[in-house]
């Protein structure tokens, strides 16, 4: 599930992923997950769910780390009685982006070295 749309106009300069587990609840987690995923939803910011872990974008770590506390909270709302949550914040001040430039620029990377090889 992506929105690419999001709250904001203009480019972010912060991308964040995270996964947030409950432990001890079993071998598929999928409905703790998705109450947290929830939070990401009302959030308003662009993200996309990934199988292994949700990217956001956000103008501060902050804000992001906002919407990973609310999601990580609804996971014991949800009835888990412990939780890990993992975080890796991509932080650029040099030049605003999304999550797509990053992509698209291993691409490039990738078509370049194809017509030189």
């Amino acid at each position: 599930m992506t929105n690419l749309i999001g709250k904001g106009s203009g480019k972010k300069k912060v991308i964040v992923q995270f996964t947030a587990s409950p432990l001890g609840e079993g071998v598929s987690v999928s409905r703790f997950v998705a109450e947290a995923f929830k939070e990401v939803e009302r959030s308003g910011l662009r993200f996309q769910l990934t199988p292994m872990a949700t990217v956001l974008e956000a103008d501060t770590p902050k804000e992001a780390i906002e919407v990973i506390l609310k999601a990580h909270e609804a996971i014991f709302q949800a009835g888990a009685k412990r939780v890990v949550t993992d975080i890796k914040i991509d932080d650029r001040r040099d030049e605003p982006r999304r999550m797509e430039d990053k992509v698209e620029k291993v691409k490039r990377q990738l078509k370049e070295a194809r017509t030189t090889s």
